[in-house]
């Protein structure tokens, strides 16, 4: 048989998608929960709120305008402090993940969605990691959600996934090309009692379904998802990958786990969640028109009245190498995160309502914080250079506090990420940090003219670019304690 019988058999196997199937995917949430969605970027209401906001502001610099400023000054150094005390109460607390020690012995179905999209070149090491789970693979679903015109990442899935558990499903480019489109199409097929989201660049511990399983069956029905850790495995790559390791390492390790101890909404990775399938479905699945569906999905929960858990076993996985690899997924993120903190603020009294006062507040430290240190950080390293090179007197008392402040807790929380896993790369990346942070203000700028002309658009990260270590010599908090609760079961 020739190549073109080759490709023509392969294409028999992959799975088609109907109509019927892609227009749910595309439309299901906002047609059923137009509150929800965020293919409206603003509401009336939230216009004509900004409008008074503005005006407001406009007339107060006009009458009063040295009072006007020191109002916003003492406004906008109350608000940083708050987010600084946040991250240092993480950072001190060191909040290990909960164990369950009770794993049942008849194990459910386990539906796994891959969403691949141009890689062709690590579609194989994802398949290898997965059948290096410790779970039978009778039991196990996967549905590789391969974009049609993708004959590349489609040829290369085909190949390497022809074990019964594996189903390649093609899905149509129809607008909006996202991610969460795709993970819409899979759920809708999805056969297992639990689903689980693995990226093409993950490297899953081998225990991590049989610790997410134990902590659904050990967490009541409220729990409706659970997160693994992420750990970066390129860090030694390029000093951007060093940074962008610290940032996972404290954010996992340290920032997570306090969310889920205090029971406040978690915004969710966007890899190595697990969900009740049942409760993923009655949620209305992933916003399809939310680049971080992920962040969305976790307050969404939250919404109706579900939380969120943590799990030990981590997931290894790829951070960019280049400083525009980083810019586009940056801006990606921060995009998606205005999108959600836009959606969430659409009628904040029935946010309140819905998910408490205190996951309110919470809401608007970690997400809303995040997106105006971003903001930031750019003008704010400006100021500190002029002030340290001109002899101007540009910073008063508390800005000289805040910004030692935030930078000695960034240190701090990189310091003990580093202590927890062991990793010297993350010490090594305290010493340049406030040099990285101004590049979050450039992505932000991108993001926010992103959100009014391409809201939907979504940023390719590009995988298998770097070597990679193996994570599993390294003794961090994570496989200790799965190490501690699989002793105690036995």
């Amino acid at each position: 048989m020739g190549a073109d019988g080759d490709r023509s058999a392969l294409s028999l196997r992959a799975t088609p998608v109907s109509a019927g199937e892609l227009d749910d995917a595309r439309f299901g949430l906002c047609r059923a929960s137009p509150h929800f969605s965020a293919r409206r970027r603003l509401y009336f209401t939230q216009m004509l709120a900004m409008a008074a906001i503005v005006a407001g502001l406009h007339f107060a610099w006009r009458s009063a305008p040295a009072q006007t400023f020191d109002t916003l000054h003492v406004i906008a150094i109350s608000v940083f402090m708050a987010a600084i005390f946040w991250r240092l109460f993480a950072a001190a607390s060191l909040t290990p993940p909960p164990t369950y020690k009770q794993v049942p012995q008849d194990l459910p179905t386990y539906t796994l969605l891959c969403p691949l999209y141009r890689e062709a070149n690590v579609v194989g090491e994802l398949i290898a990691a997965i059948n290096r789970l410790d779970y039978p693979r009778h039991k196990l679903d996967v549905k590789l959600l391969v974009e049609e015109d993708d004959e590349a990442t489609r040829t290369a899935a085909l190949l390497s996934a022809a074990e019964p558990h594996f189903e390649v499903v093609l899905v149509p480019p129809a607008a909006p090309r996202t991610k969460p489109k795709a993970l819409n199409i899979g759920l809708s097929r999805a056969c297992g009692l639990f689903v689980g989201v693995y990226d093409a660049e993950d490297r899953p511990h081998p225990q991590q379904l049989r610790a997410a399983v134990a902590a659904f069956e050990g967490g009541g029905e409220q729990l409706a998802c659970v997160q693994a850790p992420l750990e970066i495995d390129n860090s030694d790559a390029a000093w951007i990958a060093r940074q962008f390791a610290a940032e996972y390492a404290i954010q996992f390790a340290q920032i997570m786990p306090l969310l889920a101890r205090l029971g406040l909404p978690m915004p969710l990775g966007g890899s190595s969640n697990h969900f009740r399938t049942a409760a993923l479905r009655a949620a209305g699945g992933w916003d399809p028109f939310n680049v971080t569906e992920d962040a969305d999905l976790g307050y969404r929960l939250a919404r109706l009245g579900l939380r969120c858990g943590l799990i030990a076993p981590p997931t290894a996985e790829e951070a960019p190498v280049t400083i525009g690899a980083w810019f586009n997924q940056r801006t990606r993120w921060l995009k998606g995160h205005m999108q959600t903190w836009l959606v969430l603020m659409r009628d904040p009294v029935r946010t309140i309502g819905d998910m408490g006062f205190a996951a309110f507040l919470s809401m608007h430290l970690v997400l809303g914080t995040g997106v105006l240190a971003a903001f930031a950080h750019g003008p704010l390293a400006c100021v500190l250079l002029a002030a340290a090179l001109t002899p101007y007197d540009l910073l008063g008392p508390a800005d000289f506090v805040l910004a030692v402040s935030g930078y000695s807790v960034g240190a701090f929380a990189a310091l003990t990420a580093c202590a927890l896993s062991g990793n010297l790369s993350h010490a090594r990346a305290a010493l340049t940090m406030p040099l990285y942070w101004p590049l979050a203000s450039l992505a932000a700028a991108r993001a926010l003219f992103e959100l009014v002309v391409r809201p939907h658009h979504w940023s390719k990260t590009e995988h298998g670019v770097s070597p990679r270590a193996d994570l599993r010599a390294q003794r961090n908090v994570f496989s200790k304690a799965h190490m501690a609760s699989t002793s105690a079961s036995a």
